[in-house]
């Protein structure tokens, strides 16, 4: 048999005691088409990026299946009629993976950025109009001449200054 990760979205009316009714329900479709699920997640009441179906928020759940096709193709066609799923997502995976995913794990669990040069996030100061460090390079030279940019001070105008270097 075949294995799949399996995400769904619910709406936001729907309490999260419905919600396991209809993992129950899709579960039950799984099984008769001779199949398991091995892990289920329910991942709460989140927000979504756009509007679905007048819904901002929705309960997203996630099922690990190892089934035929044909038992995953007829959830899938169930989830399609049904009124309360949103949106649906089935990807076939290599194995189950009996980890939590990394939505159900906390940020210290998952490894947080790397930190970088100017710590934590790898953000460094990078300056503005009114430092005085100097100006910005252009990294073309022509002829020894190098271009510049510097601030005048002046209500944040920058002007190209050229530079003659001497080559000795």
């Amino acid at each position: 048999m075949t294995t799949y990760e399996h995400v769904f979205i619910a709406r936001q009316d729907v309490s999260p005691q419905q919600v396991d009714a209809l993992v129950e329900t899709f579960k039950g479709v799984i099984t008769e088409g001779g199949g398991q699920v091995g892990k289920t997640e329910y991942w709460g009441l989140r927000n979504m990026a756009y509007r679905i179906r007048k819904n901002r928020k929705g309960h997203y759940v996630l099922m690990n299946i190892d089934a035929a096709p044909a038992a995953v193709k007829e959830m899938e066609r169930q989830m399609g009629i049904h009124e309360d799923i949103l949106r649906f997502m089935t990807l076939r995976t290599e194995a189950m993976d009996e980890k939590p995913s990394a939505m159900m794990q906390s940020r210290d669990d998952r490894g947080g950025r790397p930190s970088g040069p100017g710590g934590p996030g790898g953000r460094r100061e990078r300056g503005g109009f009114g430092d005085t460090g100097g100006g910005r390079r252009d990294r073309s030279t022509e002829g020894g001449t190098r271009r510049l940019f510097e601030d005048d001070g002046d209500h944040g105008t920058v002007r190209l200054a050229d530079v003659r270097e001497d080559s000795e």
